[in-house]
């Protein structure tokens, strides 16, 4: 599993994204996981970083677990949120 920083907008983009690409050419089997708990400031270059991410998955499944709400919101508002495969943190409630 793949872990997103707090932090992911225009200043980190690259730096971000660059990371992400460097270990996910390290991980072997069909699934791509990414852990975006502990996300808390977004904005469009966070899609930006996950799209380009997602296009280099080549073909595997592509799982965000834990996406906060404002960057499901901010997916819904550019149209790619089927595209990121966005799962909501898992309720700890009954």
């Amino acid at each position: 599993m793949l872990h997103l920083p707090a932090q992911i907008t225009l200043s980190e983009a690259r730096q971000v994204r660059d990371a992400l690409l460097s270990q996910m050419a390290a991980e072997t089997g069909p699934d791509l996981t990414l852990d975006a708990s502990a996300l808390g400031q977004v904005d469009s270059a966070t899609l930006a970083v996950l799209l380009a991410c997602r296009r280099q998955a080549q073909g595997r499944r592509w799982v965000v677990r834990g996406a906060p709400a404002q960057l499901a919101d901010l997916a819904r508002l550019y149209g790619v949120d089927g595209l990121l495969g966005l799962q909501p943190p898992q309720s700890s409630g009954a």
